[in-house]
């Protein structure tokens, strides 16, 4: 019998973001991606989402490595925190390395990890797993789908993936190389991105958006253009400079990581601008509008980025008025699209024209859609099937796709974060669970629990009630207060008499509960929350959160 090969998914199944898995053999760990979430509106004062990594932390010493996709914060935003926890060697492209250096020589981990670089074709053994890097378009240049060696055989790993024919840099997605092992031993197990199993036909090639920004470009002359895209996005930033150039303009690159990527790209010779076509975003302000085409960061609406801060007039580089022209060159994350709204606005508001991907084709998505889906499985022809990276819905939709193409229902697994799954020779089932909750962060790692978050949301809903009392356990009474302080819940300049009611109500609990003998600084706490709430429940039909305060006199 061959040794078992466990797959353990933390995070990536179920949610758009912290892509991570970990496979498993004779007791070696090898990660597949370590990702961040964005948070949504509700995650109030959440940087990022992390995925649970109890599990890993328990078996750092047993980590052989990490192999990185691409190079995607939701692929790789996440080793800057499991470095704090582990040391190990990460894999990856050159680019994918460059865009995941930074956040962890951020949080000075550089020296707890070695970044190998890796090229199209090569095999690199890592542990007990011999690891085949093969070329795949995506929305990032030098994306990986990889090959596992293993002895339950291969696992194709697709990475996050497009079936780009024509793509920007000519690097196509080698399906000979994928075909060639599905016909030689065959594909055991598949791994396969859903993001867009449920849209019918085929991603357009970038390409075709170069064209449209090309034409948006001729159609704003003499008006100063601001792009905003992803900083990681060098196809479409090349396509960008490619038109800038054409119609004389130069390129003004906005926003740290803008810049910082803009730069490491031209070094590894993936972005091809003239110096002559570059200028600081100092130097905006000395060109005349028509002559300048600024790129940013911001597509997706976060709050500090370049493109938040030109639409509230907070940028130091550039103001924007009547004669600029703002493209939107993305489409809204799930979850992004009211800080999108907002900021779409806010340009609105400058004076800005505001050009975004729902008035004109100038975004393709960087993942396949059912056409390109069906295709992949008709040249793998996998023995087993696992959808991963996606919301579930994607997931069922990816695994329905599947058996159309001819993989037996019985060997289709929809699997969630926290499942750990067994390739054995008896084939592949799920056998156990592991810690899979989302970790908040705010600030520092740790500091932002379920517990805070609910906090959190409730006093952005409700506000805040806080009664102040003093009291004499030794003589039973009541010395000071109550005193009732509120934020959020009603105003005090108009509501005297509603809170004068309430500090009665809480005066005549405590006194009943220390001449009944109650004398705990917790427990006339505890009758100070319920006797309040219960008040405020009943008179405003509303549920702050209550805060007593219980002062003993003489302490």
């Amino acid at each position: 019998m061959a040794a078992p090969v466990h797959i353990t998914f933390l995070g990536g199944l179920g949610d758009i973001g912290r892509n991570c898995a970990v496979l498993e053999q004779e007791g070696a760990l090898l990660l597949i991606d370590c990702g961040i979430m964005f948070p949504d509106t509700d995650m109030l004062g959440v940087d990022v989402v992390l995925p649970d990594f109890t599990w890993l932390r328990e078996r750092a010493d047993d980590i052989v490595g990490c192999v990185a996709t691409h190079g995607h914060e939701d692929h790789v935003g996440g080793l800057s925190y499991l470095l704090r926890e582990a040391s190990f060697p990460v894999f990856g492209s050159e680019l994918t390395l460059g865009l995941a250096r930074g956040r962890i020589e951020e949080a000075g981990l550089l020296k707890r990890t070695e970044l190998t670089p890796v090229a199209d074709g090569e095999t690199w053994t890592i542990g007990p797993f011999d690891v085949e890097f093969i070329p795949t378009t995506h929305s990032v240049p030098e994306a990986f789908a990889t090959a596992y060696h293993t002895a339950q055989g291969t696992i194709l790993h697709s990475g996050d993936f497009k079936i780009d024919l024509s793509p920007v840099d000519g690097r196509l997605t080698d399906l000979a190389r994928i075909g060639a092992l599905a016909d030689g031993d065959g594909i055991r197990l598949l791994l396969a991105d859903s993001t867009n199993a449920d849209q019918p036909g085929h991603a357009r090639s970038e390409t075709s958006v170069g064209e449209v920004l090309y034409n948006l470009l001729h159609h704003e002359e003499g008006r100063r253009v601001v792009v905003a895209c992803f900083a990681s996005h060098i196809h479409r930033i090349q396509q960008l400079a490619n038109a800038a150039v054409s119609f004389g303009r130069v390129v003004a690159p906005l926003g740290r990581s803008m810049r910082r990527n803009v730069t490491m790209a031209r070094e590894l010779g993936l972005l091809d601008i003239p110096d002559s076509a570059l200028i600081a975003a100092e130097a905006i302000g000395d060109r005349d509008p028509g002559e300048v085409m600024v790129i940013c960061t911001g597509s997706q609406g976060e709050p500090m980025s370049a493109l938040a801060q030109l639409s509230t007039g907070d940028n130091r580089f550039l103001s924007l008025s009547e004669d600029d022209t703002v493209i939107l060159s993305s489409h809204p994350i799930p979850g992004n699209e009211h800080a999108v709204t907002r900021v779409i606005d806010n340009l609105m508001r400058a004076g800005a024209d505001v050009v975004h991907s729902g008035i004109s084709d100038v975004h393709a998505t960087g993942h396949a859609k059912r056409e390109e889906l069906k295709l992949y499985q008709s040249i793998v022809q996998p023995e087993w099937f696992v959808p991963v990276h996606g919301e579930y819905h994607h997931l069922v939709a990816h695994a329905r796709i599947a058996e159309e193409m001819g993989v037996p229902v019985e060997q289709v697994v929809v699997a969630e974060d926290g499942d750990r799954l067994v390739l054995d020779d008896q084939g592949l089932r799920k056998v156990e669970r592991v810690p899979s909750e989302y970790v908040y962060v705010h600030g520092t790692v740790g500091d932002v629990g379920p517990g805070v978050l609910s906090d959190r949301q409730v006093l952005s809903r409700e506000g805040l009630v806080s009664v102040i009392v003093c009291v004499d356990p030794a003589a039973r009474r009541l010395v000071a207060g109550p005193e009732v302080a509120t934020r959020g819940w009603v105003h005090p300049d108009g509501s005297s008499g509603l809170l004068a009611d309430l500090a009665d109500r809480v005066a005549e609990v405590v006194r009943s509960a220390l001449a009944d003998g109650t004398t705990d600084r917790a427990a006339i706490a505890k009758v100070i929350r319920r006797a309040a709430g219960s008040f405020v429940s009943e008179r405003t039909r509303r549920r702050p959160m209550v805060v007593p305060v219980v002062l003993i006199a003489g302490d």
